[in-house]
């Protein structure tokens, strides 16, 4: 019976080997290899210290990733070539008398991605080297603006998730934010499952996980990225025993962590390492310890960190090399001490003294939160945020969005929040369509060259009035300057010596544009703005306008 057991292995891992060979993985796309190992193990995760598979590209390049366990005998390890033609790969296991896992050697073939979503067709996001912003692999830029759906993956029914996402496709969203355990803002899936138990030797749930796999999958099918939290760390409130980046052990959390990026790391993704948590202070070396012990180079994807509200960890952080993106979360709150934060905090101050990365606001003001934060906050907080720093993206949230609220439902471990609108309901509000105008205005711009410019402002209005700040933007040739202004304003700028502008408005409310004037004396442009509400100003250079920094009292007329 043992010799014919030891038969069947053999030719389970044959066939899985021939599989491998024939099947064609396809570039920039998620592709699968699957083992079967010949050790019966208890608790796998634990005693089965690394798992791990090296490819070499048809050009000679070698690339290292973790497989995973995924329940019985089953192993998988997930991976996303980026050459086309015959890749070849090993697996190591710390396990050297595995059979299955250890030793394992095959090849593929990757062929061209004719899918037409920018991911396939230009790569994963990057960050380029010495940039602010984010980009294709192909160097395509990569404006981000993302939806916060955190329950979306633990909660939706497939049709909810596919009506969810073509939404948020329709209306220019790219990056979907979303958590991939239990967590205190829902405590199972909706299979009644959870993702771990334990806490002193964690058990991995892979049924739980296989949910998670098929909304992740169906993100990247839209053409979105997915921005998966990998351990949500809250300290604070109900519900702290369920967040596993506060309350497992550090090499607990390493453990899940490690298992989570295995898992998804083939997938377009963005990680979040920690949710909603704090990372300085007594916490900073954890954290510093989870990061690179998680991403010590075995894994695909950026990684950003979701802090707590009001939380800067850009100079503690900033020579972390695993960190590419710089998050925030500015709260929910339009309050003078939260504008001012957003407005004239770290951010605006730090960015051109740390090294290049993206700055983003990951968690701005949800729309309908606690009924104080209106469409006008949303835009505020995400306008203001967005020119705080040289531009990069911004996230959305609705307070019915994240925990996927259906009629009759409650907000698990947070304030009662009665009359809240459904998840259904919440994506159509206005706040939610505005963002998606915002995205489709940066993106006529070569954005990725504009930079904080508040030095251009003689007065700023933000000064005498917190909630009037005026903020600027301008392309690094001056070609162009932005402005955002939160309420109608005459305004003065000190126009860039040898050039000349026309001005335009942009209506953020309504998607609409029209013509503008301004007043030059010597180098000062005065502008007012032409409406009571919230406008972006356009100054465009223009070539035929014949006008010298001397002239003085000259009108400039834009167009529509």
């Amino acid at each position: 019976m043992k010799k014919i057991a030891q038969l069947l292995f053999i030719l389970t891992v044959s066939w899985t080997l021939i599989q491998a060979q024939t099947q064609d993985a396809k570039m920039w796309q998620k592709y699968e290899l699957t083992f079967t190992s010949s050790t019966v193990y208890e608790n796998p995760v634990q005693q089965v210290r690394s798992f791990e598979i090296t490819f070499y590209s048809p050009g000679g390049m070698e690339k290292t990733i973790n497989g995973f366990w995924d329940g019985g005998a089953t192993w998988r390890a997930r991976f996303m070539p980026d050459e086309p033609g015959k890749w070849v790969y090993e697996t190591r296991c710390s396990d050297a008398k595995n059979q299955g896992l250890n030793g394992q050697k095959g090849f593929f073939n990757c062929v061209s991605n004719e899918r037409q979503e920018a991911i396939y067709m230009h790569g994963p996001v990057t960050n380029p080297n010495g940039t602010y912003h984010l980009a294709h692999a192909d160097g395509t830029p990569f404006f981000w603006l993302a939806c916060t759906a955190w329950n979306g993956a633990l909660k939706s029914t497939d049709d909810e998730w596919d009506h969810y996402l073509k939404q948020r496709v329709d209306n220019s969203y790219n990056v979907i934010q979303l958590v991939t355990t239990q967590w205190r803002g829902c405590d199972k899936s909706s299979e009644g499952l959870v993702a771990f138990t334990g806490c002193g030797r964690i058990s991995i749930n892979p049924e739980f996980f296989r949910l998670i796999d098929q909304k992740i999958d169906r993100v990247n099918d839209y053409g979105l990225v997915a921005a998966p939290v990998v351990l949500w760390t809250l300290q604070s409130g109900s519900g702290r025993e369920l967040s596993p980046g506060y309350y497992l052990p550090d090499d607990q959390a390493i453990l899940l962590a490690k298992y989570i990026v295995a898992r998804y790391g083939a997938n377009h993704v963005v990680w979040f390492l920690g949710g909603d948590g704090n990372y300085t202070g007594n916490y900073e070396q954890r954290w510093k310890t989870i990061g690179r012990a998680v991403f010590d180079g075995k894994h695909q994807g950026l990684v950003a960190q979701h802090p707590q509200g009001r939380s800067w960890i850009g100079e503690i952080y900033r020579d972390e090399p695993w960190l590419d993106i710089i998050g925030y979360q500015s709260s929910h709150s339009n309050a003078e001490g939260t504008v001012n934060w957003i407005t004239k905090g770290p951010m605006s101050k730090m960015w051109d003294k740390l090294p290049a990365r993206p700055l983003i606001n990951l968690e701005p003001n949800y729309e309908q939160i606690g009924f104080r934060i209106t469409e006008k906050d949303v835009r505020n907080a995400a306008w203001w945020s967005l020119f705080a720093t040289p531009i990069a993206g911004i996230s959305y949230g609705a307070n019915g969005i994240w925990p996927w609220l259906r009629e009759g439902e409650i907000i698990l471990n947070h304030n009662p929040a009665p009359g809240t609108s459904l998840w259904n309901e919440s994506i159509e509000f206005p706040g939610s369509i505005q963002m998606g105008y915002l995205a489709q205005f940066i993106r006529k711009f070569m954005w990725w060259n504009f930079y904080p410019a508040q030095e251009l402002l003689v007065d700023q209005p933000g000064d005498e009035k917190f909630n009037h700040f005026v903020s600027l933007v301008k392309s690094s040739d001056n070609r162009f300057i932005l402005a955002y202004i939160p309420v109608k304003h005459t305004i003065k700028l000190r126009k860039p010596y040898g050039h000349n502008y026309t001005v335009r408005w942009f209506d953020p409310v309504n998607n609409t544009y029209s013509a503008g004037t301004a007043t030059v004396d010597g180098t000062i442009m005065t502008i007012t703005s032409p409406s009571d509400g919230d406008m972006v100003m356009i100054l465009e250079e223009q070539s035929d306008v014949n006008l010298k920094p001397r002239d003085r009292r000259i009108v400039i007329r834009g167009k529509s």
